[in-house]
């Protein structure tokens, strides 16, 4: 079983930043993709970065210039830094990871439980 925890949401006002952190923790082999994707009341969950192991990276379109993703392997942790806020980014943000648990074995999903993100105009 894997776990992946976050932390770093919380409330900010339009145009600063914030940093989110996903740690992930259990049986873990390796970790392939590793993630962030969003969730705003009334919307449906929208794809906000995503990086794999060698460091290449995607971003949805509304982020693009404004997050930065980045991971550091050796502690299974994916960071996401925001900057440059808007009230249009206030959502639940969930990390997410594709995780091998052991040699041979099939890469499986798995979700953090959520870490609300709040930007005031």
């Amino acid at each position: 079983q894997v776990h992946l925890v976050e932390s770093g949401g919380g409330l900010v006002q339009a145009g600063g930043s914030l940093r989110l952190s996903c740690a992930a923790s259990g049986s873990i082999y390796s970790i392939n993709f590793m993630g962030w994707y969003r969730e705003a009341p009334g919307k449906q969950r929208e794809l906000v970065a995503v990086i794999i192991p060698g460091g290449s990276t995607n971003y949805g379109d509304s982020v693009k210039g404004r997050f930065t993703i980045s991971r550091d392997n050796a502690k299974n942790t994916v960071y996401l830094q925001m900057n440059s806020l808007k009230p249009e980014d206030t959502a639940m943000y969930y990390c997410y990871a594709t995780v091998v648990e052991k040699r041979w074995s099939t890469a499986r999903q798995y979700w953090g439980q959520g870490t609300q993100v709040t930007v005031s105009s």
